[in-house]
């Protein structure tokens, strides 16, 4: 069978690797540039989006900026997994603020802001402090703004409008004003949903971020209360869209209650510690749910985390047999996503301890909390 992705980058690249000893083979699509590519090569394999549709058995996508004439020129072949209006939700923050309250899932109080007027009505009904997130095109950190009371509100104003009329700005781009909520911890869930309404999760993960990228995700196998509450919020959402293959979610902790952060409609950052955790990694579980394949096994099979490589070209773990590194074949530079390390154990405490080696000389600034996680996660373990 042969699986067409949308978006040519390394979550492509991992599905490439997971799908082929279930002979699926998978292709890439670049949004960008209109080429079909290799996605372990990157050698080109012809070009243009209808030459791409009709080699493809199934369609589907590595992330959910693409443009909406794409998604549903892919749709009306009907090959697409997961539907187009299912990547435009986790690509648009107000139309996800709307699906989140359609199925009843809690999330943080919001406004949408296109004018002067609306932020000021915004401020009145949410009061202060805010989080002020752009509805389209923001990831990573980027598309984000603060508001603390006593902030100058004309000088915000200033800065969004400008953001807003920016030249080349997307038609339909606004701002989401949220009530910053003061939680205690940041968790997510990948779970995965087959055409057949089938559903299952993996484990709770834990995530640390850096200037608004994550840098570290530690599996929380121990939080039964907070695992179900996830996995029945995950699967609202997934019901809602009649969704099929691999969602993200992430979840704001607060005191034990969780609140919807954002959805991604793909395969997840937070979830690649499946590869060495877990016996069906959430890579061929995509797979599996979007070519009508039985999902695989979700359940952990060895603790394990997931830590980021930012911007480094290389990492010194020879000596280290229980740390599995992954390389995107990507040119490194400052903050850029270029691979990441799973590291396993016998135990959270073992984990804790090889967590806390490994920050002893990976490079404090290219690997920002990874000795404070493995702190917390040893006082945790005690």
């Amino acid at each position: 069978m042969n699986i067409l992705v949308l978006g040519a980058g390394q979550l492509a690249r991992m599905m490439a690797l997971a799908g082929a000893p279930l002979n699926l083979i998978v292709s890439a699509y670049d949004v960008r540039s209109g080429d079909i590519i290799h996605p372990l090569t990157l050698q080109p394999l012809g070009h243009g989006l209808n030459t791409a549709i009709a080699g493809a058995d199934i369609i589907t996508a590595e992330f959910e900026h693409i443009p909406a004439d794409i998604l549903h020129h892919c749709e009306q072949s009907g090959k697409l997994r997961p539907s187009a209006q299912a990547i435009l939700t986790g690509g648009d923050r107000q139309i996800e603020k709307a699906l989140l309250m359609q199925a009843g899932v809690a999330n943080a109080p919001y406004r949408v802001v296109y004018t002067q007027a609306d932020l000021e009505k915004a401020v009145d009904a949410l009061g202060a402090p805010l989080v002020l997130k752009s509805t389209l095109d923001g990831y990573d950190g980027k598309g984000q703004w603060r508001y603390r009371d006593g902030d100058d509100l004309h000088a915000l104003w200033a800065e969004l409008d400008a953001f807003l009329t920016a030249p080349g700005q997307r038609d339909g781009q606004a701002i989401i004003a949220e009530a910053m909520i003061p939680f205690d911890r940041e968790v997510s869930l990948i779970g995965v949903r087959g055409a057949n309404g089938e559903f299952a999760s993996y484990s709770l993960t834990q995530n640390h971020h850096h200037d608004g990228i994550l840098t570290l995700s530690v599996v929380r196998p121990d939080e039964d209360a907070l695992q179900t509450q996830a996995a029945d919020m995950l699967e609202k959402i997934a019901s809602a869209l009649n969704y099929v293959g691999v969602l993200a979610v992430e979840f704001f902790d607060v005191d034990g209650s969780l609140l919807v952060n954002e959805i991604a409609p793909r395969v997840h950052n937070s979830g690649h510690w499946t590869q060495q955790g877990s016996a069906c990694c959430q890579f061929e579980n995509h797979l599996r749910a979007v070519s009508g394949l039985p999902l695989g096994p979700t359940e952990l099979i060895q603790p394990t985390a997931m830590i980021n490589v930012l911007g480094q070209g290389s990492v010194p773990l020879a000596t280290y047999r229980d740390a599995h590194v992954h390389w995107y074949n990507k040119t490194p530079r400052p903050g850029r996503k270029v691979g990441h390390i799973n590291v396993t154990a016998t135990s959270n405490a073992e984990l804790a301890t090889k967590l806390a080696s490994l920050a002893s000389y990976l490079p404090d600034n290219a690997f920002h909390g990874l000795k404070s996680a493995a702190l917390a996660l040893a006082a945790q373990t005690d």
